[in-house]
């Protein structure tokens, strides 16, 4: 697998400006698979001129012509869900199935409710006396991270596109090649020419060019919450919208009388998918004194079946693999008690981590404080409901979360009190239209559904 040196600028493949290029590497063998140019601030200059100079015949083009080619896009995506599957496990290591529903199918339904959305969405209304018209904020510049690197491109860029803006995507170094691969399914789609345009490289380079931007209306990024503070710095010098979703500490709240075998077995499962690089998995399981030495036991158990290089691939690079050793390592010093798992590579080749469970942590520990972005558990004991909620909101974050309790309504109680954007009620499923985003250092904005089209607009009301 080689990818072509080049960008997608205007409605064309075209050679990138600069020399350098950026070796893409398979996290599971270690093997270079390809490489694609390190962008530069000229290439972002270029992409940011073609966005701009299509924006206004996007912006005008009816919402139904607009729906349209979504359309034809997520059908793209459907008929190259092979490619972008296989694409996905040899540059981000995830296992086969994994690539082939979540990072695969996921982004095809989607593409799928912004064509919907983008047909049906009121960009019209009438308050009173007033005319209020929803426009589109103008060029997008959408910075995508490496862990879901369709999905967190569709989930920008198919909404920028409903709204009627145009696009400059800069993807994550780690994983450019399905950025490629989705940037060919554009062109099927018949997209105009400058509508969406792919430039990659290096954060601090092509991904700060792109940040303060002139040209560049509104800043999509997701990532860590470090440089979702450098991106917001440097977008509100200019005056400029902001969409921030970035870090996590999610809560797994298992109240007394709530199913403990299925809170724990679910709660390891969201854990060690996509082999804990997630942002908004349950990483804090929080379980009450009289369940906590069962719990532990069933967690133990539950973890035994994910199995490096099977069940659960690789992190995505040395220096992830690296950072996430270390936080085991901290958490064995801090005074927690390793139950599954620990700081030793458990493969001779392959950037893989042990999955692991720590037990006996406490609120305070580096462990349950900090995004660890690996597959590590860290259980909890609390001695009641307040003592809990206490625990689930005592940190920085506030993306995700989880309750489980003997019924709906005592466990959405609790949910209501906590600090996070989105919680799931007794192992409540993914729903692609409701918004996804966090309080507190998680973010500013929401994806997915019509919060997430909402980002993309800007109210203009006329008076009569």
């Amino acid at each position: 697998m080689q990818a072509q040196n080049r960008m997608y600028i205007g409605g064309e493949w075209r050679p990138a400006l600069g020399q350098e290029t950026i070796p893409v590497v398979n996290p599971a063998d270690e093997q270079v698979i390809g490489h694609v140019p390190a962008g530069t601030a000229a290439d972002v200059d270029a992409a940011v001129a073609a966005a701009r100079a299509a924006f206004p015949a996007w912006a005008a083009t009816p919402p139904a012509e607009r729906a349209a080619r979504l359309t034809a896009l997520r059908d793209g995506l459907a008929a190259r869900k092979g490619d972008v599957a296989a694409t996905v496990t040899a540059e981000l290591g995830a296992p086969p199935a994994l690539a082939e529903a979540v990072h695969a199918g996921l982004p095809i339904v989607v593409a799928g409710t912004y064509a919907e959305l983008a047909a049906t969405h009121p960009f019209e209304e009438k308050l009173g006396t007033s005319t209020v018209y929803a426009e589109p904020v103008g060029v997008v510049g959408a910075i995508t991270p490496w862990n879901y690197p369709l999905h967190q491109i569709v989930a920008k860029v198919a909404p920028a596109l409903a709204a009627g803006c145009t696009v400059v995507l800069k993807p994550a170094e780690d994983t450019p090649l399905t950025a490629q691969l989705f940037a060919e399914v554009v062109h099927e789609a018949g997209l105009p020419a400058g509508v969406f345009n792919l430039v990659t490289g290096l954060g601090p380079v092509a991904g700060q060019a792109l940040a303060g931007h002139e040209g560049v209306d509104l800043v999509s990024f997701t990532g860590s919450t470090a440089v979702g503070r450098q991106i917001g710095a440097v977008a509100g010098a200019a005056v400029k919208r902001v969409a921030l979703e970035l870090g996590g500490k999610s809560a797994n709240v298992i109240l007394p009388g709530a199913d403990l075998a299925k809170a724990v077995n679910v709660g390891v499962a969201n854990v060690m998918s996509n082999s804990g690089q997630t942002c908004s998995a349950w990483t804090r399981m929080l379980v009450h004194r009289d369940s906590y030495d069962e719990a532990v036991s069933l967690a133990a158990a539950a973890v035994a079946k994910y199995v490096p290089g099977e069940r659960v691939g690789p992190l995505v690079n040395a220096k992830q693999q690296d950072r996430v050793r270390g936080y085991i390592e901290k958490g064995v010093e801090e005074g927690a008690r390793l139950v599954a798992g620990g700081p030793e590579a458990p493969l001779d080749k392959g950037y893989y981590v042990s999955p692991t469970v720590f037990a006996d942590v406490t609120p305070d520990m580096t462990i349950a404080q900090e995004e660890i972005f690996g597959p590590v558990v860290s259980i909890l004991r609390y001695e009641d409901e307040e003592d809990a909620l206490r625990i689930a909101n005592g940190t920085v974050y506030g993306l995700a979360g989880a309750v489980w309790a003997a019924d709906p309504e005592t466990a959405t109680a609790f949910a209501r009190r906590m600090d996070t954007g989105q919680v799931d009620i007794n192992g409540g499923r993914f729903n692609p239209l409701a918004p996804f985003g966090g309080y507190k250092q998680s973010g500013v904005g929401r994806e997915l559904g019509p919060h997430g089209l909402a980002e993309y607009l800007q109210t203009k009301s006329l008076q009569f």
